[in-house]
């Protein structure tokens, strides 16, 4: 089993959360990703926002720390994800989609429209870190 240390950040504005689309499987999740050596989390966060979405950002809290063995796809080895999570806010830049990652779209979805976007678990989980509704989510 492999285990993959990640940072990542719940983007919430006007009721919209900022979702990145995980390109090898097909579902949406929240943006951010690995944490390379020697690289602060924190650091890694906001480095990973604006790769996947366009957006340079602010950090505005650790919301915890999420641990879950994950499914490999057909034929793949299952690894430990760990992951920081952090409330962060839109600074700058533009949204666009990332190129030759392990995302290719970026979108803002209604918080009350999650239901019908298919999610990986990890989004509910994020969002509940942030005290916000989870109900939706039943993906």
């Amino acid at each position: 089993m492999q285990q993959r240390v990640g940072a990542y950040a719940v983007v919430v504005d006007e009721g919209r959360v900022l979702l990145a689309h995980w390109a090898t499987r097909r579902r949406w999740t929240m943006p951010g990703g690995g944490i390379d050596p020697g690289e602060d989390p924190r650091d890694a966060a906001v480095r990973e926002l604006r790769e996947e979405t366009g957006y340079d950002v602010e950090l505005d809290e650790l919301l915890g720390v999420d641990s879950e063995v994950v499914p490999g796809l057909p034929g793949g080895e299952r690894w430990h994800a760990l992951r920081v999570v952090y409330r962060a806010h839109v600074t700058g830049g533009a949204l666009r989609d990332e190129v030759d990652g392990s995302t290719d779209r970026a979108a803002w979805f209604p918080l009350d429209d999650l239901a019908d976007v298919p999610c990986v678990p990890f989004v509910a989980t994020a969002l509940r870190l942030a005290g916000l509704p989870t109900d939706p989510l039943t993906h």
